[in-house]
């Protein structure tokens, strides 16, 4: 699985971005996407998860609320809407796929085999 993250971009603080996720390759319909996000000198730290059906997501603490994921897999493509971005918000946001992970294990990085390049996302204040 090939996966193209995109819809970064510099926003003010309290606008909105939508992200978006592109898989090629196996279907990432077949698997839950997790989008993880990444400052410098910080570990990777998780944002939100759904499911490969899109029946069910979860969040973060930090952004439960003010984000959403969710997913077409018809075009192979899971979304993240991000609303009322704060500036600590700015990182590079990565998605990852590639596993179904029990629901215990969501939210960690290391069951994601699959990564794409990152998106970067700035929010001035």
């Amino acid at each position: 699985v090939q996966l193209q993250a995109s819809g970064g971009g510099l926003v003010e603080a309290g606008g909105s971005l939508r992200l978006s996720c592109a898989a090629s390759g196996r279907p990432s319909s077949r698997y839950a996407t997790a989008w993880f996000r990444q400052t410098p000198g910080e570990e990777r730290e998780f944002v939100a998860v759904i499911r490969a059906t899109g029946s069910t997501t979860y969040y973060a603490n930090s952004v439960r609320g003010r984000f959403t994921v969710s997913r077409d897999n018809a075009e192979n493509t899971v979304y993240l809407q991000m609303n009322s971005l704060k500036p600590e918000d700015t990182a590079l946001y990565y998605c990852a796929t590639g596993s179904n992970p029990i629901t215990s294990a969501v939210r960690s990085a290391s069951m994601y085999p699959y990564w794409g390049q990152g998106t970067q996302v700035t929010v001035s204040s």
